[in-house]
């Protein structure tokens, strides 16, 4: 009989914390789910989804994932709803309203809900709670992004949406929001059997440094993420240049797009134009599922950056932290629940903090290996996918037994 891919995971994490699984599992085991989001690739949902449905399946628990469809137009509109729930200024129109709502009732025309719990994830989607009510299922917004500080008119747009479901999901307690139902909060994880997280040969990793003409004898920053402007990548360039003046290093500035956000390009050719002529920028547009090279290149890192303006959680931190790199990351977010200052990674708050805290950890290896070192630990006890899988078992029963101070197990 071939062994079960959730036993695979018992290798990895503590054995009380599987057996805990595996006992919420039976409790559940046989209720349908349905995940929902915006783009079935690109993005840091689309890529928790790919990991997560599978697994749930094996554990049980029924469960299917659809993307919602959506012209540009619609998307070009949920990426302002995006940038202003990060709190940029961003004008709004009566018409973009307009397309977010027509779009959603386009959607629902071709989906049906005939599940136990049914998860919808960040507000492109939003607008399918209109199907609840002819809906026997327990409904859950799940928010991904940085609502902390939401531009007023977005959040109150969206909150008419949020509040008729049953319950809501944030992944940190400041992104939470004054709302009349259950807030939830389940942290991001990644999967450490992923092609983009397992361990890998010295003989891969090589092979990807020369695909890219890396020089593995320098010193090698490397920040991976989605070409946006919240993901600042011309201030990771500042900030390489600054370092530059003292090091002789590396900058590796490499990721994708996502068929839902529409400014990618836009930012791509800044980015390009910012780098110039300088052979030391590698700036790397990967193609999707690009993740054997992702996982070379921030092995073979010596600090992995991630210099975000605004971060809902940054998995490419936890990736890193995994991998037991020295991370160097803005002090926004969900990143500080994965970088503990000076214990697990370094968390900076400008262009010179950043070069600063780089240039000590290129300097100071020892200190950097115990950065990492701690940082792999952390990830181990709180963001790999079988927490997240225990965390969503919990929610399930939760919802079942609403209103209950106590449930017996």
């Amino acid at each position: 009989m071939a062994k079960s891919k959730i036993e695979e995971y018992a290798k990895i994490i503590r054995p009380q914390n599987f057996d805990e699984l595996m006992l919420l599992a039976e409790k559940v085991r046989g209720r349908r789910l349905r995940m929902v989001n915006a783009t079935s690739v690109g993005g840091g949902v689309a890529e928790i989804l790919t990991r997560v449905v599978p697994l749930f399946n094996e554990l049980g628990i029924k469960t299917k994932w659809e993307a919602i469809k959506g012209s540009g137009e619609f998307f070009g509109v949920t990426k302002a709803f995006h940038n202003a729930l990060h709190g940029s200024k961003t004008d709004i129109t009566e018409q973009m309203l307009n397309i977010y709502n027509e779009t959603n009732k386009a959607n629902l025309a071709d989906m049906s809900f005939d599940d136990d719990v049914v998860i919808i994830h960040d507000p492109q989607p939003a607008g399918l709670i209109a199907a609840k009510e002819n809906s026997k299922a327990k409904w859950v917004w799940r928010c991904h992004i940085d609502t902390s500080h939401p531009q007023p008119d977005v959040w109150n747009f969206l909150k008419g949406f949020v509040e008729k479901y049953d319950a809501s999901i944030f992944s940190t307690p400041w992104f939470a929001k004054g709302l009349p139902i259950p807030q939830y909060f389940i942290y991001p994880a990644i999967d450490p059997l992923a092609e983009k997280n397992r361990e890998l040969s010295a003989h891969e990793i090589n092979a990807v440094l020369q695909k890219y003409k890396l020089d593995r004898s320098r010193p090698i920053i490397t920040q991976v993420s989605r070409f946006d402007y919240l993901k600042d990548p011309l201030g990771v360039i500042e900030t390489y240049k600054l370092v530059k003046k003292h090091i002789d290093c590396q900058l590796v500035l490499a990721g994708g797009g996502a068929s839902d956000d529409p400014e990618g390009g836009q930012v791509l050719k800044e980015v390009q134009e910012a780098a110039g002529n300088d052979k030391d920028i590698h700036v790397l547009l990967l193609p999707d599922f690009a993740d054997l090279e992702i996982n070379a290149l921030q092995r073979a890192s010596t600090v992995v950056l991630q210099k975000s303006l605004r971060e809902g959680f940054g998995l490419t931190v936890t990736e890193a932290l995994w991998k037991a790199k020295p991370v160097v990351a803005s002090a926004v977010g969900g990143i500080t629940l994965q970088v503990i200052h000076n214990f697990t990674g370094l968390l900076v708050h400008s262009i010179e903090g950043a070069a600063y805290q780089i240039r000590y950890l290129i300097n100071n290896p020892q200190a950097a290996k115990k950065l990492g070192e701690y940082g792999r630990e952390h990830v181990r006890e709180k963001f790999l996918i079988t927490r997240k899988l225990r965390n969503y078992l919990l929610l399930f029963l939760a919802l079942e037994n609403a209103g209950k101070d106590i449930i017996q197990l």
